[in-house]
């Protein structure tokens, strides 16, 4: 499902136009990168927590070369699936 079949089946089922809920979409997905930027977490109850983690700087061998180097820290995006949302993916298999 693409971004647009999602926002007309979420504006069906919320009896909005399409306009409005690409709008709700739009601001819903700014905050959320607002409180990523900040280091906080976004949950939602009964589908999961969306989290920024810290990887530390590593050195890596490049495969082809043989050579090491040192790849950066850097910030990574980790989504945690609720377990009410695991239990309704298994149940319907």
């Amino acid at each position: 499902m693409n971004n647009k079949e999602f926002t007309s089946e979420l504006a069906k089922r919320l009896g909005k136009s399409a306009k409005d809920t690409a709008q709700l979409l739009d601001t819903t997905i700014l905050t959320m990168k607002e409180e990523f930027v900040r280091g906080n977490s976004v949950s939602f109850q009964g589908f999961g927590v969306f989290e920024v983690k810290k990887k530390e700087e590593r050195i890596a061998i490049n495969p082809a070369t043989q050579k090491r180097m040192v790849v950066p820290p850097k910030l990574v995006l980790n989504f945690k699936a609720s377990s009410t949302l695991k239990e309704k993916m298994n149940n319907e298999k």
